[in-house]
């Protein structure tokens, strides 16, 4: 008698890596506004927070993607936890660089710490506009939107 097909491993397209690629793309394309931002609330000291800060919500996304996707050729299981563990692992990083440069004349927190929260939330609402959630086409809508064309 033939149990049911359990998959132990994820074998498709890491999907994950297109999407943080998006999302970091989308980073880069409002750093200046943060930049700006984070000049104007504490002049140079405020432009190198908000930099620090995209930067570090850039590379949070492709260091989650990457992490799912190396552990879901493993095992779902190990990849479940990762995500669980992962996140974790993630913040504490943040909060290590924030206590390695928290005392550095050039560190201004409110600008900083605008910039993440701000970053992390708006880049994830604005990337679920280009997500698709249909198991047809996981990950990125198929040519939405450079294949758009105007009438």
């Amino acid at each position: 008698m033939n149990g049911p097909v359990v998959a132990t491993a994820a074998t498709g397209p890491a999907t994950e890596q297109s999407i943080a690629r998006d999302l970091a793309k989308r980073g880069v394309w409002v750093a200046p506004l943060f930049l700006a931002l984070g000049a104007a609330m504490g002049g140079w000291h405020g432009l190198a927070s908000a930099g620090l800060a995209v930067g570090l919500v850039c590379v949070n996304f492709l260091l989650a993607a990457s992490l799912m996707t190396i552990t879901a050729r493993i095992s779902l299981g190990l990849m479940m936890g990762t995500v669980l563990f992962g996140y974790l692992i993630r913040l504490a990083l943040i909060a290590l660089v924030v206590f390695a440069v928290r005392d550095l004349p050039w560190f201004h927190r409110a600008a900083f710490g605008l910039t993440v929260v701000v970053t992390h939330l708006g880049l994830l609402i604005w990337e679920t506009r280009y997500v698709s959630a249909s198991l047809a086409f996981p990950g990125l809508k198929p040519g939405f939107p450079t294949t758009r064309t105007n009438p």
